[in-house]
């Protein structure tokens, strides 16, 4: 049984959920297996010899291999961000079928850029359709599950092959207010559009727009896995003091000149943190591995974040209750939707585009430690939920193949 799934690569957000997906998928895909196994063994051991049975039956499966559940990963995003978390033997393309929107930084958007990627996408589309449908013929795909791009489900259609969508958002809602302003981004709208509403189910996430293009919806929980508190031991990876205040800087990029830097690290008993390859090599900053402590660890043992307002960073915080700075975000539609979701589910305060960028960080920070817990929590086990849906539904192609 095959399952092939499509990442997009704007943002690590997707990747993130995805991954959490992907590996639900293989534990569920082992533990099934597995379960089938021992049923034949107990029966197939009524008679014959036993351990030619026990043999014959069990296999590799026990050593970790997802039984007979076999997940293809296709994404623009870099593979040792996708080894990290599925692991090295994963079976990866590198190609990426959705463009997103080009930003200037991890905050600012480039809709200039944005547009003339969009149009070669939309220029090649066609084609691709036609390439990725004999691909997935090829790999005899029993699902095709996508987050969030719009040619694998078009390309799923041409053979017949169940399609799902996973997310929050299409991007034909990303780019409906662009087109509004200006008409060279409708075909855009209108060609995602299209192919989401050839989309045989959308596993809609929390925190979502209302995804009216997919004609069949089921709303999920949220996904993902608390870290682990790993403090002492980044402390003596890395030289930062356990007993101030730590903050994870959570961006890709950020720029920061010398007087930002100054102002950021001036900051009473505060330790910053980053993850490669944002790294400044100044006093009280402090630049992690993610081969060696995983994001989600370095996130569980900070005080608190400072990051743009992205489903990853949001549903990460939320997961481990850590409170978050988040910056205004400007040009991108999302944004109202994941504030609503800050201020439901997290401790948080507001920083301002001009203050981030300046490196003034003290004010908020200190408003974000007095701020009151947050009033509800959300329900959790998306990624189990997820999973369990795209089996059955992977169950049902194979048998109809």
């Amino acid at each position: 049984m095959r399952v092939v799934y499509y990442i997009s690569a704007h943002g690590y957000g997707h990747g993130v959920r995805s991954c959490e997906v992907v590996n639900a998928i293989r534990r569920r895909g082992q533990s099934q297996s597995r379960s089938r196994s021992l049923s034949e063994n107990q029966s197939g051991n009524l008679g014959g010899n036993p351990s030619l049975n026990l043999s014959r039956n069990l296999g590799g499966s026990l050593s970790g291999d997802p039984g007979d559940v076999d997940v293809r990963v296709v994404s623009g995003l870099p593979a040792s961000f996708l080894e990290a978390r599925l692991g090295s033997d994963t079976d990866l393309r590198h190609e990426s079928f959705d463009v997103g929107m080009a930003q200037l930084d991890s905050v600012r958007i480039d809709p200039d850029a944005s547009l003339l990627a969009v149009e070669r996408l939309l220029a090649s589309w066609d084609a691709r359709v036609e390439s990725e449908a004999r691909a997935l013929e090829a790999a005899e795909a029993d699902v095709v599950v996508c987050d969030i791009p719009g040619i694998p489900i078009e390309a799923a259609r041409a053979r017949g092959i169940p399609a799902v969508a996973v997310g929050n958002f299409g991007w034909d809602w990303i780019y409906e207010p662009y087109a509004q302003a200006d008409g060279r981004w409708r075909p855009a709208v209108n060609r995602f559009a299209g192919a989401y509403a050839q989309c045989d189910l959308l596993l809609r996430l929390p925190f979502a727009e209302p995804m009216t293009a997919f004609p069949k919806r089921e709303d999920m929980p949220l996904s993902g896995q608390p870290g682990s508190d790993r403090r002492l031991e980044i402390a003596s990876m890395t030289g930062a003091d356990p007993t101030m205040r730590w903050v994870l800087l959570s961006f890709t990029s950020l720029e920061w000149d010398d007087a930002a830097l100054d102002r950021a690290g001036a900051v009473p008993r505060t330790e910053y943190f980053t993850v490669l390859p944002l790294a400044w090599g100044q006093p009280h900053f402090h630049a992690v591995d993610p081969q060696s402590v995983p994001f989600r660890d370095v996130l569980a043992s900070c005080d608190l974040v400072v990051s743009k307002p992205g489903y990853g960073i949001v549903s990460e915080c939320i997961v481990n209750q850590t409170p978050l700075v988040h910056a205004v975000r400007t040009g991108f539609p999302e944004y109202p939707i994941l504030v609503d979701a800050i201020e439901r589910y997290l401790r948080h305060a507001l920083l301002s585009e001009t203050d981030l960028y300046e490196g003034r960080l003290g004010p908020a920070l200190d408003r974000v430690e007095a701020a009151p817990e947050p009033r509800e929590r959300p329900s959790l086990g998306g990624a189990d939920a997820v999973a369990d849906r795209i089996l059955g539904i992977a169950r049902a192609g194979s048998r109809n193949r």
